[in-house]
């Protein structure tokens, strides 16, 4: 059975923060943790994640420096700014709204209505 689940548009973005607020990380490793903390159930593809980081860093929301990988590679390590804080905070709020009012609205049953 498959258990990847598709991402909403919009989504991306608040789960590269996700995954970087616990850490600084590489890019790859951004992948690879938000991979890790999904169990598998979100599997990004580098075309969308690379774009998303430079979005996030021109935003102001992360900030990065080059530093060494793993594998002894050059890599450009993110880490979250104040901003980048803030919209974490104020994003994980709105989709904790949504889920809730979402979940509200599939609980309904004929009789309610």
């Amino acid at each position: 059975m498959d258990n990847s689940a598709e991402i909403l548009p919009g989504t991306l973005d608040l789960l590269i923060l996700k995954a970087v607020s616990l850490g600084s990380l590489h890019g790859y490793g951004v992948l690879l943790r938000i991979q890790q903390i999904s169990s598998g159930a979100f599997l990004i593809e580098q075309g969308a994640l690379y774009p998303a980081l430079y979005r996030l860093e021109q935003r102001g929301l992360l900030a990065s420096e080059w530093g060494t990988s793993e594998n002894n590679r050059r890599a450009k390590y993110y880490r979250l700014t104040r901003n980048g804080e803030k919209q974490l905070r104020a994003e994980t709020d709105s989709w904790n709204r949504l889920a809730s009012a979402v979940a509200t609205v599939l609980k309904a049953r004929p009789e309610e209505v």
